[in-house]
Parts: C-alpha cells; sequence; structure tokens
C-alpha cells in the first residue's frame, strides 16, 4: 500500500512538472520563434507606441474615422468579457438599439440602406472588421470631415479591403484600425 502511495505521488509530481510547466513552456517557446507576432497579440505600432490589435476592435466615433461595429462586449470593446449581448431578435431591448443605431447611421447618408455589420454586434463583440459596403456606406462623411475626396479614401478603402480566406472561407472585410491609420496619412 505505501508503494502505491509513493507511486501516485510521484506520478503526480511528474505529470504536473510535465504537463503544467514544461509542455507549457516548450509550446510558448515554439511560438515566439515560428509565429512571434500571432503569438503576441498582432499588436500594430505606430510612432513607436502600441495603438490596438489587428485582432481586437476598438471604438472610434469622430466623423474623420471609420466606425467600427457595435460592440456588446462588457461596457464595449471589453476584450475580459468578450461575448454578444444574447439579445433575441424580439427583444425590445435589441430592436430600440438597432433602430437608434439606424437612424443615427442614416443621417450620414439618407435614403441609402445602412449595412447590417453597423448595426449589429459580432458574436465575440470584439471583431476588428467591416465589411467592404460598410467601409464605402461611411465614404461620405470622412470624406467632408477630412476635406479629401471620396476617391482619395475609396482608393484606401480597395488596398485595406482583405478577400476571403483561402479564397472560400468568410467575407471579404476591411480591418478598421489600420484603414484609421493610413487614413491619418492623407494627405489634405
Amino acid at each position: 500500500m505505501k508503494k502505491n502511495l509513493i507511486i501516485a505521488i510521484l506520478m503526480t509530481v511528474a505529470t504536473t512538472v510535465l504537463v503544467g510547466l514544461v509542455y507549457p513552456l516548450v509550446v510558448t517557446a515554439m511560438a515566439q520563434v515560428l509565429m512571434k507576432d500571432k503569438a503576441n497579440g498582432q499588436l500594430i505600432s505606430k510612432d513607436g507606441k502600441v495603438v490596438g490589435s489587428r485582432i481586437i476592435g476598438q471604438p472610434f466615433t469622430s466623423a474623420r474615422y471609420f466606425h467600427s461595429r457595435p460592440s456588446a462586449a462588457g461596457n464595449g470593446y471589453d476584450a475580459a468579457n468578450s461575448a454578444g449581448s444574447n439579445l433575441g431578435p424580439t427583444n425590445q431591448k435589441l430592436v430600440d438599439r438597432l433602430n437608434a443605431d439606424v437612424t443615427a447611421a442614416q443621417a450620414d447618408n439618407p435614403g441609402k440602406p445602412v449595412p447590417a455589420d453597423l448595426v449589429t454586434t459580432s458574436a465575440s463583440g470584439l471583431d476588428p472588421h467591416i465589411s467592404p459596403a460598410a467601409a464605402e456606406f461611411q465614404v461620405g462623411r470622412i470624406a467632408r470631415a477630412r476635406g479629401v475626396s471620396e476617391d482619395q479614401v475609396r482608393a484606401l478603402i480597395a488596398a485595406h479591403t482583405e478577400g476571403r480566406q483561402w479564397g472560400f472561407m468568410g467575407e471579404p472585410r476591411v480591418n478598421v484600425l489600420e484603414l484609421n491609420l493610413d487614413l491619418d496619412g492623407l494627405a489634405r
């Protein structure tokens, strides 16, 4: 019995060290060597300062910038509280928010249909992308606010539009943070 207890304790210690220490350290080291950018959150820097991540959305409210999708994560874009709203399509709170968001978006483009991703949240609440249609919808507002031509803004959208992953998965998309950073570089 004593021999079995000693073996059990040694196995517990050995597997704890192997699976709890050695394996995570090896995986972390491999990630740092093979894909350092992805292992570190795909951070974006500007002038030596980290301004965001390629994979986590953030809010933009100024008329001079492209606006992201709304976020239901915590108080908005809270990576520690990633989730959708869990409100069903008949929930009055969701209907009221959607109506308010559509009305606000149509103020910039009266009579134009609002792309769904400008008024609906993603499942995680942290989606860093919008559709090319959502970016196009915002062109007039941004061009007016910055005093640049709509063609200049459209050229930036085209340059930042990513195709389907592996040519068949998902939809074309535009990373809002990367687009807005390049938007700051537009000549006036």
